[in-house]
């Protein structure tokens, strides 16, 4: 199905990725190409003549350092992530916005391209994939309760909204806790679809993740 759309992509690249123990920014890493994390993880919406804008949201200090792309604005990250993403959102104009994982390089084009088929019909859609592994609930070192894993959903990114309604939930979000965007619209009472993803997006989180890039 086709669709004529535009959207903005939001980057999140604020964070120190103490976890992977480079002594900075983890998006900065040089992967063997000479490319950052950052620039393969907007690699795709540069391509992309749907998307009409990058925002980055890193740290100040490293403003230097993110590749240059007429597509690119830079502003600065919060407190945390909720305050990062609606720093970004901020500079968003598009019909669509789509929020990205600064460490995830390694995002496939048929899945960004079904993101952009389904947010266009359901407003609200996030990338990821069905558990493989059977699911314990454990509390104190034992299992309570075995789990469907068949209803079980691993959330990535991206995750594409519509750019009024995630602005809705961004200015309707200071009491509630969540850790990824959809969770904040699902709690607003907004229903989220799901791409399930057929490729590898692992995000780049601890040490072990940065051997053979």
């Amino acid at each position: 199905m086709f669709f004529i759309m535009n959207y903005d992509a939001v980057i999140v690249a604020s964070g120190k990725g103490e976890r992977a123990k480079l002594g900075y920014n983890k998006v900065f890493y040089r992967m063997s190409d000479g490319r950052s994390v950052l620039e393969h993880a907007a690699s795709l919406f540069v391509e992309d003549e749907d998307c009409k804008k990058i925002v980055i949201v890193t740290n100040r200090e490293n403003f230097d350092e993110v590749f240059s792309n007429e597509k690119v604005v830079l502003t600065v990250g919060g407190q945390e992530r909720k305050d990062s993403v609606g720093n970004g959102l901020k500079l968003c104009e598009s019909e669509y916005v789509f929020i990205h994982d600064g460490a995830r390089p390694f995002l496939d084009r048929r899945m960004l391209e079904k993101l952009k088929d389904k947010v266009v019909e359901d407003k609200a859609v996030i990338l990821g994939r069905y558990a493989i592994d059977t699911i314990k609930i454990v509390e104190n070192e034992k299992i309570v309760k075995t789990i469907d894993r068949n209803k079980v959903f691993l959330a990535e990114t991206p995750q594409a909204f519509d750019r009024k309604l995630i602005e809705d939930c961004y200015e309707r979000c200071e009491d509630i806790v969540f850790t990824d965007d959809a969770s904040l619209a699902e709690s607003l009472g907004y229903t989220v679809s799901v791409v399930n993803d057929e490729y590898e997006n692992r995000k780049l989180t601890k040490e072990e993740d940065f051997r053979g890039l």
